[in-house]
């Protein structure tokens, strides 16, 4: 633990309030899905078949394989959604407090998931132009928030321009861009073997200076026309010395420019090669504590090994990510709302930037793809929606409280709840998160831990409306908080200033 007492913590504080990178909200936008076009019918051509457009109240299921493309046909269902049609529902993704836009992939390509590029300089059209990105991005800033872009520089699509013409010719310029040979089970290597994801041969300095290398590559020229940074697909796949180079080239375009890598791992060692993974290994931990696998003592132990291994600064830059497009939603997973409600917690609380899925917040069911791609259930975006109101207050709380983004963490040695700080270089600051994952009430007293919480110390629910004279508290005497948890819930404290003008034990404390 820093000696807090005695070391100025103040210029590492103020480096993470200068890095956008660290504790920001992530909200997820798959494009098709997320929001129905204004523009529909003049674009219904783009879903010509073997295409098929679907009505928004449609549900996504499982169909079979189509020989002839080398794709199922639940990957040839469309929605709708495009550019236009997010930026118009831009409020809803501020009313999350999101700092970060993220969008699944949009660059040309066959199916609906995009992950098969036909041409990485160009948008698929039935989502939109390289303009109206621009135009999206401009928006975006303009409230405050970045936008991120999904980069699949592993393989492309097999019908991307280069890879026709280098397995139609063998003199083809790109021929070595892709691995082709008998030795392959389609003639040629794809990502799991998929016919229809041929990988790129990065080892190609061609291929890289595509990528990344060039002025004009992909990864600088959408940089350089707003983009924040790239969530990198299968970034393991890429391997630590390319990703290290196309980090390094995503800085040198635009500083602080996000690299954010999908590593099914732990973060520790990835630390120096990317700004930051998504960490499923956080959200492994917390199901398993929501799920009944794991008690507090062993999340305690898991949470608190995760961030020793990999460092602080790297986790706070981590996406904390409870569902996506590759797994099922955390209302598939954990029905109990309760308990879905601790988990959101955990994810808003824990150091890293909390991913959010559009619709999680609306408590959206779906089990794997296809059924977690689901369109957005925007009838249930209400004020009855009791999941939508607390995690709304969630995050709105965390908005205003700069130790759940920016904050060292803690964790306090509890016998049945799950405890931790969140702290920062100013004392006042201090959150106190506990979970109870037990059928009933607990009452527990904990030791706080920290030397600056002097004796008198009241925390009070940072979620509660200011005149709720019920809202959870409580005090620290002599380094001990007692702790009073409903059952099968958690709260997130703050400290309440002593009133302006009395006597503050804090009045000299950083």
């Amino acid at each position: 633990m820093q000696p807090l007492l005695h070391t100025d913590t103040r210029p590492r504080f103020a480096r993470r309030d200068q890095d956008w990178r660290a504790g920001a909200v992530v909200y997820q936008v798959f494009v098709d899905r997320f929001a129905p076009s204004a523009n529909l019918n003049a674009k219904l051509e783009h879903y010509a078949a073997p295409r098929t457009l679907k009505s928004w109240s449609d549900v996504p299921a499982h169909g079979h394989f189509l020989a002839e493309h080398d794709v199922w046909t639940q990957e040839l269902e469309f929605w709708g959604g495009d550019l236009a049609s997010v930026r118009a529902h831009l409020d809803h993704v501020t009313s999350m407090h999101a700092d970060v836009l993220y969008l699944n992939p949009i660059q040309s390509a066959f199916t609906n998931h995009k992950y098969d590029a036909i041409d990485y300089m160009t948008l698929s059209p039935e989502y939109g132009t390289r303009e109206e990105l621009a135009s999206l991005a401009t928006e975006v800033h303009a409230r405050g928030m970045r936008i991120m872009l999904d980069g699949v520089f592993n393989h492309v699509g097999r019908r991307h321009t280069y890879f026709i013409d280098a397995l139609a010719n063998a003199a083809s310029a790109y021929r070595d861009w892709f691995f082709i040979g008998s030795e392959y089970s389609h003639g040629y290597r794809g990502w799991a073997d998929v016919a229809n994801l041929p990988d790129l041969r990065l080892e190609n300095e061609n291929v890289r200076a595509h990528l990344w290398g060039d002025a004009n590559s992909v990864v600088r020229s959408y940089l350089n026309d707003g983009i924040d940074g790239w969530r990198l697909d299968v970034a393991s796949d890429l391997g630590p010395v390319f990703l290290r180079a196309l980090t390094t080239a995503s800085h040198e375009t635009k500083a602080q420019s996000a690299i954010v890598g999908e590593i099914w791992n732990t973060p520790a060692g990835w630390e120096g090669t990317l700004d930051g993974i998504l960490n499923m290994h956080a959200r492994m931990i917390i199901l398993d504590y929501c799920c009944g696998s794991a008690d507090a003592t062993k999340t305690a132990a898991r949470l608190s090994d995760m961030i020793a291994d990999a460092g602080i600064e790297f986790v706070l830059r981590c996406w904390t990510t409870l569902e996506n497009h590759d797994t099922e939603r955390i209302a598939h997973r954990i029905p109990n709302a309760e308990l879905r409600r601790i988990a959101h917690v955990l994810q808003a609380t824990l150091p890293g930037c909390p991913n959010l899925y559009y619709g999680q917040e609306l408590g959206m069911e779906g089990g794997r793809d296809p059924a977690n791609r689901a369109p957005m259930r925007w009838d249930l975006c209400n004020e009855h929606n009791t999941e939508l109101q607390f995690v709304r207050a969630l995050y709105a709380a965390r908005s205003d409280l700069r130790a759940l983004s920016k904050g060292d963490i803690i964790f306090l040695r509890g016998d049945r709840l799950l405890a931790f700080l969140r702290t920062t270089d100013a004392t006042l600051e201090t959150c106190l998160v506990v979970a109870n994952m037990q059928d009933v009430d607990v009452e527990e007293s904990i030791s706080v831990r920290d030397g600056r919480l002097m004796a008198g110390t009241v925390f009070r629910d940072a979620t509660a409306h200011a005149d709720d004279r019920h809202a959870n508290t409580s005090r620290v005497e002599m380094g001990f908080a007692t702790l009073r948890i409903k059952a099968k819930s958690a709260c997130v404290f703050r400290i309440v200033p002593p009133p302006a003008g009395q006597h503050s034990p804090f009045k000299r404390m950083h």
